[in-house]
């Protein structure tokens, strides 16, 4: 039985954002009846656990690896999406007429983000390449932690996500 390679971290990231990135395509062209509301609880589904595993697991593994500023700010843009995403994930698209636009603005929110993850040697991801961190055995933890809250997820629905800097009077 040929054994299935786990991507490294990096490339696990990557093929995240670039899903994601889909779903936004799919989003725009959407027509139909609940149609664009089911796409914008994947993508929010798909950005919560996202975030979720580079929080609890890429993050803390890159500290002291990565400019301690790109960490910061990557969490703050993480909770200015968060809170974009409860509010898409509590309106309802068929009589909310910001939907769209909340969903345009979480996409712009989001390729800013994967633009200063993912490019160039001076990116969090370009940092890290350049490390001594063991991005295949980051890359299993972060597969293991991904399937685990997609069963979650999938068994209680998609949870609120959690803010990290941001008071929760928001």
């Amino acid at each position: 039985m040929a054994e299935t390679k786990t991507l490294d971290a990096i490339a696990l990231l990557k093929q995240d954002h670039r899903e994601v990135e889909d779903l936004f395509e799919q989003f725009e062209k959407a027509r139909g009846e609940g149609r664009k509301q089911k796409l914008a609880q994947q993508i929010c589904q798909e950005l919560i656990i996202h975030t979720k595993i580079e929080e609890e697991i890429f993050y803390p593994a890159c500290k002291g690896e990565v400019e301690e500023d790109d960490l910061k700010e990557a969490y703050v843009e993480h909770d200015g999406a968060k809170v974009l995403i409860t509010d898409i994930l509590n309106g309802d698209g068929e009589s909310d007429e910001y939907f769209d636009s909340k969903v345009k603005v979480l996409q712009e929110e989001i390729e800013h983000h994967v633009k200063e993850e993912e490019s160039g040697k001076d990116s969090i991801f370009g940092q890290v390449r350049g490390s001594k961190i063991d991005l295949d055995a980051l890359g299993e933890q972060l597969a293991a932690r991904k399937m685990e809250l997609k069963a979650e997820f999938e068994a209680n629905g998609i949870p609120k996500p959690e803010l990290t800097t941001i008071k929760e009077s928001v």
